[in-house]
């Protein structure tokens, strides 16, 4: 056996209480190991240790794995009767039987020796308030992303450049979408099937993009007012759909007052410790900041980075937190840049935000794994970066096989607890990637493909605005073209969007599409032919079958076929898709 691959540590996402009863166990191994055993039970279950007491435990089967690039990934999930648990595994690797603690791992002999002293593992309890807890209503969320000013322009604005749905944007570019044009089309989106709409930035900056705050407290002049956003928010609640706005709290804008008294005081400003400042004597020098005379976004002298370290920031930002929840009654808040503020800055906001709205859902900007930050005292979820490079990778490279997908993307569920893998903010692309169909080179049936996978994985799926007539747009700026309304009700574009309503519906109506439970089976003998299970209740209930390869397929079909792509009586085409019920 290949010790090497063997590891599990009581902590994390390795050893933690799904809930008050339940206790999730997950170990790793090569793949040498064929089966792993746990011996659990009650520390105290035999007497206290010492003397010649000996602790024994009940054995289990883990009977749950996840194939991973790698290493094997077990799971289990026991109910300890006195929320405390004492274990270790048996491994079994062809006619090798070896036993795994936390010191290290022994044979047989060595377990029996009477006078080794077994360093078990230990969940000492299962304490209530620890445990993490993740808001009921996301899971059943579909979310629609909208960069409000390229959405739908409703008033006359003589300062914005004419509304131009083709050709390339650029940055400078403002259009005048706005918050009224967003409210009248709040039953277009209720009819595609939204139910929730996350917005990058509203409040007043310089910028188109809003991720320079000037104030925190206004809504930006050019989208509306405060009494607009609120008028918006209660206008979506009464159609069920949720509104999650974008914090910025990494860094400000070069208007914000604090940056500015800074500007005019240098370190006489009662604001200094608000930001990192290194050189006093040049930090109204204009020009990038890699002379590291203040920390900035990206070398951004624009976006000067805030001191989240600071009392005074976290308390400031704590109130700007509580007036979103008070006056626009916001369901949730996503963080911008969201892994370089503190933990500790993170950890108040939450205890702040959860005082005022107990479900309200807290969702970080992380591109990499984040389970530093997922804890149950941070952030609720992250974006589900890894899954959108996994899938996309995938097409992208046609030598990559269904078995290099089926490892990143359980990768990307064994990162972390089932808590936050059930309200994981999935997405395929966004405002600052690539527009999806021209992620597929303007491949409609692939671009079709990526959504059935990511509205049937775990998680809560996230379309960017127009991905539902496949907008075209290249790297930032021109991902953020203007919504294409005048095209909307053409014979093609309502096609495009009735598949993707398929998808969205039956994303709401099928229980198994939002459960946590999958495998992939790819019994199909073709290396790009993707094929998995979704399960509800330990049944197994949709099949995915996509065609991602060069050469029909002739599918067993087995169930009601739910959704088709590029399906022609039992042959399923190149760039195909096909989700039965079972």
């Amino acid at each position: 056996m290949d010790f090497n691959g063997v590891f599990h540590r009581t902590s994390e996402h390795m050893c933690y209480p799904l809930n008050v009863n339940e206790l999730v166990i997950n170990i790793k191994t090569g793949y040498d190991v064929d089966k792993v055993y746990i011996w659990h039970g009650d520390p105290y279950e035999y007497g206290i240790m010492g003397g010649s007491a000996k602790w024994k435990g009940t054995k289990a089967e883990i009977p749950f794995k996840k194939d991973l690039d790698t290493q094997v990934w077990w799971t289990t999930t026991i109910t300890p009767p006195f929320k405390r648990c004492k274990y270790y595994f048996e491994l079994h690797s062809k006619d090798e039987i070896w036993y795994y603690f936390e010191d290290g791992i022994i044979s047989k002999e060595q377990l029996d020796r009477n006078k080794k002293t077994l360093q078990y593992f230990i969940m000492p309890w299962m304490n209530i308030i620890d445990i993490q807890t993740t808001p009921n209503w996301v899971n059943d969320t579909v979310w629609y992303q909208i960069f409000p000013d390229r959405f739908y322009k409703y008033r006359d604005d003589s300062t914005a450049v004419p509304w131009r749905e083709d050709g390339p944007v650029k940055n400078e570019e403002r259009f005048g979408g706005d918050i009224l044009g967003i409210t009248s089309k709040l039953s277009y989106l209720q009819d595609l099937g939204i139910t929730g709409i996350y917005f990058t930035p509203m409040m007043d900056a310089e910028s188109t993009h809003k991720y320079d705050t000037t104030d925190y407290t206004k809504i930006d002049p050019s989208f509306g007012s405060n009494q607009d956003f609120k008028k918006l928010v209660a206008a979506a609640h009464e159609k069920g759909i949720k509104i999650m706005v974008d914090a910025v709290f990494n860094h400000s804008g070069r208007k914000f007052k604090p940056w500015l008294d800074v500007m005019k005081n240098g370190d006489a400003s009662k604001y200094k410790d608000w930001f990192m400042v290194n050189n006093w004597d040049e930090v109204s020098k204009r020009g990038d900041t890699r002379d590291g005379r203040f920390y900035s976004f990206a070398f951004t002298d624009g976006m000067p980075k805030l001191n989240t370290n600071n009392d005074e920031v976290i308390e400031y930002f704590c109130q700007i937190c509580e007036l979103w929840i008070q006056e626009f009654d916001i369901d949730a808040i996503r963080f911008d840049v969201g892994n370089e503020v503190s933990h500790a800055f993170l950890r108040k906001i939450r205890q702040r935000t959860h005082a005022l709205k107990p479900e309200i859902y807290l969702l970080g900007e992380i591109w990499h794994n984040s389970i530093n930050w997922l804890q149950g005292d941070e952030y609720d979820s992250v974006m589900n970066y890894p899954m959108t490079s996994s899938v996309s990778d995938f097409f992208m490279d046609e030598k990559l096989t269904n078995q290099t997908l089926k490892h990143k993307i359980n990768r990307c569920y064994t990162m972390y607890m089932q808590q936050t893998n059930n309200v994981l903010f999935n997405l395929i692309d966004s405002h600052d990637t690539q527009r999806l169909i021209n992620l597929c080179n303007g491949n409609i049936d692939q671009a079709l493909q990526q959504l059935a996978i990511l509205f049937t994985m775990p998680g809560s799926p996230c379309i960017y605005y127009g991905t539902e007539v496949f907008l075209e747009g290249k790297h930032d700026p021109d991902c953020r073209r203007c919504m294409p309304w005048e095209k909307i009700e053409t014979p093609q574009y309502q096609a495009r969007i009735e598949k993707v309503k398929q998808l969205i519906h039956i994303r709401k109506t099928e229980n198994a599409s939002k459960s946590l439970h999958y495998h992939f089976t790819n019994s199909i003998p073709n290396p790009r032919c993707v094929e998995y299970i979704k399960l509800e209740h330990d049944r197994e209930d949709l099949r995915i079958i996509l065609n991602c390869s060069t050469e029909d397929l002739t599918l067993d079909i087995v169930g009601k076929i739910l959704y088709e792509n590029k399906l022609q009586g039992s042959v399923l085409k190149p760039d195909g898709v096909v989700i039965l019920k079972l």
